[in-house]
């Protein structure tokens, strides 16, 4: 017999809070713990399983695993019991009593008191054990971890409080027993009745088989005592990916993904696909419909889980999708990879390159769909993972024509915030003489949709892209056509708006340039070393001046990006150009004093800067100068 090591500890702090919205009935659903219990007696199996392929002794001599779920009335107790992978006592100690995951602190701010919101967000965030108090004011788990001798057996309990207590028993069979001490007001639960109905709902679709005592009537129940006890399953314990998908009902598929997922969302859209041929594998793919608090760590667990003939190998196989994917959820069930898999090995198998060639296909073809027949649809999942989208053209070049067709933006179009607009909207409504597809990228929608660079276009009536998230940069960077119609960045280099240009604007365009030398050459030694060139502008028809940048050299927001990542970025000067026809230039150029042509030359200059949503080097000479003019004007 094991020498007791019992131990009270205290609860980490957010799941301390975690467990205070659990106890407070967050949950309108009660009956859900039941399903997030029976969820993670079977990933434990899946682990055993996987395992087990190495040192087949883990099954210590019991290789039929099964999840075992027993009430009891009088006590008021349901009992959860598993042979799978079991855990030892520091997995104990890491599994439940802290909530391991990135995001924790995000995800406790984020809870209005919105009971329904919130339960969403649980449900987003995944903490199936602690649903347990949603019905329970008394919790013990039972367990121990496959290969350890029974005196290493572990016995956790809590009330849901401050504090959990711990110790060492003496366990003979592996695995893990979780026994819940109902609520006074929770006596429905006792019912085999109504468990065996939420089994059906939230488990027949597992591989693993749900075994609860054989219900008896009549005689044969009064004989029951006398008898040993008799268990029969009670879910069809098929695997629902290995199933036809005529069998397979749209419920069942919601349920199969929540399993997987850990959600308690229904998803947006899945595909379920059977692949025979050169390769053999069967996958079911799903789209969540709400994204992780973990979406953007791109360093966080993330794929599908990997079976091998059903056998279970990888829980986060990563292999089988492009990063830029990294939202998708489901199964992929082989038969041409070896079951001594690693993820060495999966890195190197020209099978999973072929696999993940194709099962990138079958996503970007299910995205396609759903915005051809359902855009409301295309519009929720845009709205949750369009940002992660869009690192697809750099990652993908073989996909990078489908990715684009897929991407949705603002323009000036609506002037709205909301991205809706595709690319082949775009070209549509191109004008006839248009050849590129012009766009601008800034730090808000605001800033792009108001920025002088786009006062040309508004008097031309031709669309402009409003690009203001901060993948975008990264996005035009590799997205270098569409349609046939190159890319043009407003701010870059000396606007060509080609044929939209008649023969006549370009000849007085030229005669004002000649015109203007002597002004330009002034406000470039005025400025000096501030600017790389001050140049005429055939961009503006009300403001005075704007920035631009050369051709090959970085934006502004771009720089910016770079910077706040710390990353060195490359020495160059902006480009300063002039609407000769607004009358502050025409002022500025008829200004004899040397002293006011300087304070409102470098006005002009910091005014440009703003409107792009860049920052002044010295703000308060800037707010000097300013009133200097006011004051001035106002004599």
């Amino acid at each position: 017999m094991t020498a007791a090591q019992k131990e009270t500890l205290g609860f980490q702090t957010e799941a301390k809070q975690l467990l205070h919205l659990m106890i407070h009935s967050l949950y309108s659903n009660k009956e859900i713990f039941l399903r997030e219990l029976i969820s993670n007696a079977s990933d434990a199996a899946d682990k055993l399983r996987f395992a087990a392929l190495k040192n087949d002794s883990l099954y210590e001599n019991d290789p039929d695993l099964s999840i075992v779920i027993e009430c009891d009335s009088k006590k008021k107790t349901i009992t959860i019991k598993d042979n799978g992978i079991g855990m030892s006592r520091e997995e104990v100690v890491e599994n439940l009593g802290t909530i391991a995951k990135s995001g924790t602190a995000q995800f406790l701010e984020s809870l209005t008191g919105d009971e329904k919101k919130d339960s969403q967000l649980i449900g987003q965030f995944g903490v199936g054990f602690y649903s347990a108090f949603i019905v329970a004011d008394k919790v013990e788990v039972l367990t121990r971890k496959a290969g350890e001798t029974a005196e290493q057996g572990v016995h956790w309990e809590s009330k849901g409080e401050a504090e959990y207590s711990i110790e060492s028993i003496e366990k003979v069979d592996r695995g893990t027993t979780i026994i819940l001490h109902l609520k006074k007001d929770q006596k429905e639960f006792t019912e085999a009745f109504r468990l065996r109905s939420i089994v059906k709902k939230y488990a027949d679709h597992i591989s693993l088989p749900v075994k609860m005592l054989k219900e008896e009537f009549g005689e044969e129940e009064k004989k029951k005592k006398k008898k040993e006890k008799e268990f029969e399953v009670v879910n069809s314990a098929k695997a629902l990916w290995a199933r036809s998908r005529t069998e397979v009902k749209d419920e069942e598929y919601k349920e199969f993904y929540k399993h997987v997922s850990h959600d308690f969302e229904d998803p947006l859209e899945w595909s379920h696909n059977k692949v025979e041929g050169k390769l053999e594998y069967t996958s079911l793919l799903y789209l969540p419909a709400k994204a992780p608090f973990d979406l953007w760590n791109r360093d966080s667990a993330k794929g599908l889980k990997l079976y091998v003939q059903r056998v279970f190998i990888m829980d986060e196989a990563e292999q089988f999708l492009p990063l830029y994917l990294r939202f998708i959820k489901g199964v992929v069930d082989s038969n041409d990879i070896s079951l001594n898999v690693s993820r060495e090995i999966l890195q190197k198998d020209p099978v999973v390159d072929s696999m993940k060639s194709a099962l990138t296909k079958r996503v970007l073809g299910m995205l396609a769909k759903i915005k051809k027949k359902d855009i409301e649809k295309y519009q929720l999942f845009w709205q949750e993972f369009g940002q992660v989208l869009k690192e697809g053209p750099a990652e993908d070049t073989s996909n990078r024509e489908k990715i684009a067709k897929l991407l949705l933006f603002a323009t000036t179009h609506t002037g709205e915030e909301k991205q809706e607009q595709s690319l082949a909207d775009y070209v549509a409504r191109m004008q006839d003489n248009q050849n590129k597809i012009y766009y601008i990228t800034s730090e808000t929608h605001n800033t792009a949709k108001n920025s002088p660079h786009l006062e040309v276009f508004n008097k031309k009536g031709v669309e402009v892209l409003l690009l203001s998230d901060r993948v975008d940069e990264w996005l035009m960077n590799h997205l270098m056509e569409f349609d046939g119609k190159q890319f043009q960045d407003v701010t870059k280099g000396k606007l060509d708006l080609g044929e939209l240009d008649s023969e006549e604007d370009k000849k007085q365009q030229e005669k004002v340039d000649e015109a203007a030398k002597p002004l330009l050459e002034r406000v470039k030694k005025s400025l000096g070393e501030k600017v790389a060139e001050v140049r005429t502008t055939n961009r503006l028809t009300e403001s005075p001046a704007c920035i631009a940048v050369g051709e090959f050299d970085m934006n502004l927001q771009m720089r910016k990006i770079m910077e706040a990542a710390g990353q060195a970025v490359p020495d160059s000067k902006p480009i300063f150009e002039l609407n000769l026809e607004h009358p502050l230039v025409t002022k500025l150029d008829e200004e004899s004093d040397e002293d006011r042509f300087n304070e409102l030359a470098a006005i002009l200059f910091d005014q440009a800067n703003l409107a792009e949503g860049g920052q002044l080097d010295d703000p308060g000479t800037f707010i000097r100068r300013l009133n200097k003019l006011l004051l001035d004007l106002s004599k």
